[in-house]
């Protein structure tokens, strides 16, 4: 998207601790990220889209964009992104919201936040909002930096989550490695091609 790296680092200099990246995310984790995504699941919300590259992702793979809602705080960012994606509803308040404007309705959630650098009782919030928004079966998408799953040990155990492992990206930078988490019940319910760990 033109002008994405100017604005990025225009609003990480001016806001360094509401931006955890050096550098937008690129076009490949984007893809990565939207991959298990398509135009039949319905609903899903994007937490931390800052300049809407997983958002375009999102729209590439298919996601209706009257069936995306994005939880953005900067209000910069919010505003470049109904500009970008007409028939999107983007919204500049935190992603807890989504527990009451989607309660048990979302396919899917997923995450650009920096969740194992936020503060403890924040990351829970979140992650307890992003599934209690999501239906039965629905999955919460989340990439990571670090060597570490991207959601809290205590955190995952507490909500009865599992995790699968899906693509690292090396053309990212820095490169980061995408997980899928879900309803640990019901995922072994039903059949899954995947391969899921309590990570």
């Amino acid at each position: 998207m033109p002008g994405d790296l100017p604005l990025f680092l225009a609003q990480l200099l001016r806001n360094p601790r509401e931006i955890s990246a050096v550098v937008p995310s690129s076009r490949m984790l984007a893809a990565a990220m939207a991959e298990s995504l398509g135009p039949l699941d319905g609903p899903v919300a994007e937490f931390g889209p800052g300049t809407g590259r997983i958002t375009r992702g999102l729209l590439d793979r298919g996601v209706v964009p009257a069936d995306l809602t994005l939880y953005e705080m900067n209000a910069v960012f919010s505003e470049r992104l109904q500009r970008e994606f007409p028939g999107v509803r983007v919204l500049n308040r935190p992603a807890q919201q989504a527990a009451e404007d989607h309660r048990g309705t979302l396919a899917a959630v997923v995450s650009g936040l920096p969740l194992l650098s936020i503060p403890e009782p924040v990351h829970r919030e979140i992650l307890a909002a992003a599934f209690a928004a999501l239906r039965p079966g629905g999955r919460f998408v989340q990439f990571t930096y670090g060597p570490k799953p991207p959601v809290r040990e205590d955190v995952r155990d507490t909500l009865g989550l599992v995790a699968t492992p899906g693509l690292r990206v090396w053309g990212n930078l820095p490169p980061a490695r995408v997980y899928i988490y879900r309803r640990a019940a019901e995922f072994c319910a039903a059949p899954q091609g995947d391969h899921a760990f309590r990570i």
